[in-house]
């Protein structure tokens, strides 16, 4: 069993109060008692285990016991970036994608997405966090506010969106795959990593999928100005949702082979 507890709260040590939701899932799904040793995740990469301190009626409280040692984490950096699809699609994305191992997620906005504007960023961060825990990760993705595709490729407000910090207009390393052509996909992960994964442990690896209907022509010549190479995932036509699954499946495995 393992849940995520803010750092914050893990820097306590003792008498750590779980708030309600955490609290109702070990009281009332996982049948926790007082003396229960549980893992928990601090979301950036360390994982500590704590007893059950405590139960009272809405709260559970834990003590840290040791931090242990989890390798769960990729090695890669993997940056899924999402034109965002209706409904409990994107939900899905945000969740398989979390279980794959992406670092972070930046949901676009492209010309054919039929959603424009969303609230749902702090709903989709929730998926992602369940995802971790569900998984046995140790860091949950990042996800970002949406951001209009072009402006996210041209560096505008990107500071202000809270969205790669490291990024200025510098060529990027990455691919986008686009349903109507391109090199195949071991081609286009050759040319992206010609020697061992070691040096891209901090660099990012963006991986662009469209939303419902692809990208447009238009879109796909502007990220290749900016270093991305085009490649497709075959002779067959793959929803939006399943294209982003497969996709970080298949560079996660093809990289980390």
């Amino acid at each position: 069993m393992r849940i995520f507890v803010p750092p914050e709260d893990i820097a306590k040590k003792e008498g750590i109060k779980l708030n309600v939701d955490k609290s109702h899932y070990l009281i009332s799904v996982l049948r926790c008692k007082k003396g229960d040793v549980i893992t928990i995740i601090d979301g950036k990469g360390k994982a500590y285990e704590a007893g059950v301190a405590e139960i009272a009626k809405k709260h559970v409280f834990i003590n840290i016991l040791r931090e242990m040692a989890l390798y769960t984490e990729s090695a890669l950096n993997l940056i899924l970036c999402q034109g965002i699809l209706k409904g409990e699609k994107m939900d899905l994305v945000i969740q398989k994608a979390t279980e794959l191992g992406v670092k972070e997620i930046i949901p676009l906005i492209t010309e054919r997405c039929i959603v424009k504007e969303t609230r749902k960023v702090k709903r989709w961060q929730k998926i992602a966090e369940e995802a971790a825990e569900q998984c046995g990760r140790t860091v949950i993705p990042t996800v970002h506010e949406p951001i209009q595709f072009n402006e996210f490729l041209e560096g505008q407000d990107n500071e202000k969106k809270g969205v790669m910090e490291y990024w200025s207009n510098e060529k990027m390393n990455g691919l986008i795959f686009w349903e109507e052509g391109g090199i195949s996909l071991k081609e286009a992960v050759l040319k992206i990593s010609p020697s061992p994964i070691h040096p891209f442990t901090d660099s990012p690896i963006h991986l662009f999928v469209g939303p419902e209907g692809g990208f447009t022509v238009e879109e796909v010549k502007l990220p290749e100005e900016h270093g991305l190479i085009r490649t497709t995932l075959g002779k067959r036509v793959l929803r939006a949702e399943t294209a982003a699954i497969v996709s970080v499946a298949l560079v996660q495995f093809l990289l980390e082979s």
